[in-house]
Formats: C-alpha cells, structure tokens, sequence
C-alpha cells in the first residue's frame, strides 16, 4: 500500500477483507455485530475494510485461535490494548 494512503479508510469489499485477514465474510459480520469492528460504508450500504480495520480481524483470529478466547474475552483484550495505547500515548505527550 504507498505510504500516502490513510491506513483507516475503507477501501477493500468483505470478501477481499476476509480473505487478507484469514477468515471468512460471515466472521467479519459477526465481528461487527458484536461491536469489535467498525468498517466504513458505501451510500448504498457496502461495508468498506480499511488496511487498519483488516489488522484488527488479523487480531480477532489471533486472539481467538492462537488464544483460545471467545469474543466477549476478545473485546475485553481488545479494549485493554486501546486503553494501554491511550495511556501510552498520554505518556510520550509528557502527561
């Protein structure tokens, strides 16, 4: 992907998406119903997968096959990790 490229705009249909990332359009759905993912929509409706959101699925099957978690232990990792990089990033600010 060039480097000029925003990595959290949707640009990849579900198929595409559940292909790079390793599972299927139905996982990527269900993530979604289960809030652990957000990918961006068409006008008409057709969700768009940004690169960013396609690491977050590479997650999500790490998690649930590498970890042995279901997605409720899934979002809780998932939501950890964002509030360690918030913090972190609260640190590198000087706060």
């Amino acid at each position: 992907m060039p480097s000029d490229l925003d990595p959290s705009v949707g640009v990849y249909g579900i198929s595409v998406a559940a292909m790079m990332s390793g599972t299927g359009p139905q996982n990527l759905r269900q993530y979604e119903r289960r809030g652990l993912l957000s990918p961006d929509r068409t006008d008409g409706g057709t969700r768009l997968y940004s690169p960013d959101d396609v690491d977050r699925v590479r997650r999500i099957v790490s998690l649930l096959n590498d970890d042995g978690l279901n997605l409720a232990g899934v979002a809780m990792v998932l939501e950890l990790e964002h509030r360690l990089a918030r913090a972190s990033e609260g640190d590198a600010d000087g706060r």
